[in-house]
């Protein structure tokens, strides 16, 4: 190969032939050193010699961005490297590695909360149930948007303020101060955004990527408890003479769906995120049963009692919700609350949650001496006695036996007629 000793002029003039695929000018003065051009883009350094009888050429880069002098003396390192036995392509593999765990390092100590919670909630989605999930993104939600009802605009979630430090500092004392100021205002839903926060930690000290920031857990510390406290137990539940004026309430609302997922709510036990959640096929209208995605078994089954299917058989079919929404995201019901919350007040009943609802189903069978064991299995209780969890099998007909039971005594206390041998039912309020 013809070498040249490099300057500015001869670079700067080096162009590939016509002819040619690729040219090479070669450096005089440093070995290995060479000008490689081609005819689709600009000339570049390369190194090229032997390594283990066997000819290498490596990239230097191009002479905008590197001098003669600059680049002469990569290729001596080069050339060294290669002198001492070793591969410069290894060298140059291993350094980059280097790089990128350095950078990737110095990126996770400089980590949001905020960043690190995304990719958090989308890992763990899978594994969550609807509600879970929302209550995660509730709970660190920025606030500031408009009410769709009313005047004003609303909160940001207790574990937003959280949201905008690095993870390294979401140390104890960090927590602790949150805790001590959110108890103040909201210690209802800060208890639950401080058992979401602890979750979260949790999955971070088993991220390799994360675990070397934090300091155990710092959200379980004896302060953060003591500063949020104990949450009370709660006490809201239909009385037997509630059920009038709470049946009257709700059947006047305006939304069909909304109406009969209370109505649903309260006849069945079910979680109220279960009973939201209900699809058609969930149905089995020839043996009259209902199949329940359960968060403790996974699944349950009851029965599709008379009032029960007749609310349901009065619903549109819009989409695969039962209690469908359409314009509502997923497609179902997501905030039944504040209807509920209206018609309670309209009733008289201040206080009564979704959940009392579930707790009334539970109050209400004491009056009818029901099995605890069959209340247990048609709310998705775990078996509370060796008896229950191994040696007792109720079938869906014998479930129903009870089931039926429950629900006509909760219609005739409420002072609602229904015909349950009538066809398809008739169902009639007495105000």
């Amino acid at each position: 190969m013809a070498k040249i000793a490099f300057t500015a002029g001869r670079v700067r003039g080096f162009r590939c032939p016509i002819d040619k695929d690729q040219a090479f000018l070669w450096d005089a003065d440093t070995k290995g050193l060479g000008l490689r051009a081609t005819h689709a883009g600009q000339p570049s350094y390369v190194f090229q010699s032997e390594y283990q009888s066997k000819t290498i050429r490596l990239t230097i880069g191009s002479p905008k961005a590197w001098t003669i002098p600059l680049a002469q003396q990569k290729a001596r390192e080069l050339q060294r490297q290669i002198d001492e036995g070793r591969d410069p392509r290894e060298v140059k593999a291993a350094r980059t590695a280097a790089d990128l765990a350095t950078r990737e390092t110095d990126r996770n100590h400089s980590a949001i909360v905020a960043e690190v919670w995304a990719v958090y909630t989308a890992e763990r989605r899978p594994h969550w149930g609807a509600r879970h999930y929302k209550d995660h993104i509730d709970k660190a939600f920025a606030g500031g948007q408009r009410f769709k009802r009313g005047a004003g605009t609303t909160r940001a979630g207790p574990l937003f303020p959280l949201m905008a430090l690095t993870l390294r500092e979401l140390d104890a004392t960090t927590v602790e101060e949150w805790a001590a100021k959110e108890a103040q205002t909201r210690p209802t839903s800060a208890r639950l955004a401080w058992r979401l926060l602890k979750g979260f930690l949790g999955w971070c000290a088993e991220q390799p990527a994360y675990a070397k920031l934090l300091s155990g857990n710092p959200a379980k510390t004896k302060k953060t408890r003591e500063a949020l406290g104990k949450a009370g137990v709660k006490q809201d539940a239909l009385l037997r003479e509630q059920l009038p004026a709470w049946f009257t309430a709700v059947q006047q609302i305006g939304n069909p769906a909304i109406a009969a997922y209370l109505q649903v709510l309260l006849l069945t036990g079910a979680r109220p995120g279960e009973v939201m959640t209900l699809r058609w096929e969930d149905l089995n209208t020839q043996w009259k049963g209902v199949t329940i995605r359960d968060k403790v078994e996974g699944e349950r089954i009851i029965p599709l009692t008379p009032y029960v299917w007749v609310l349901i058989a009065t619903l549109p079919k819009r989409n695969k919700w039962i209690f469908s929404s359409p314009t509502a995201e997923s497609g179902h019901l997501t905030e039944p609350t504040y209807p509920h919350t209206m018609a309670c007040k309209t009733a008289g009943l201040d206080g009564l949650t979704l959940n009392g609802l579930r707790r009334s189903f539970k109050s209400l069978t004491e009056w009818l001496e029901i099995p605890a064991g069959v209340v247990a299995q048609l709310m998705g209780h775990k078996p509370s006695a060796t008896a229950e969890k191994h040696y007792t099998v109720r079938p869906l007909d014998l479930l129903r036996v009870h089931h039926e039971r429950i629900e006509a005594w909760i219609l005739e206390q409420g002072d609602v007629q229904f015909d349950a041998t009538a066809s398809g039912g008739v169902l009639r309020v007495v105000v």
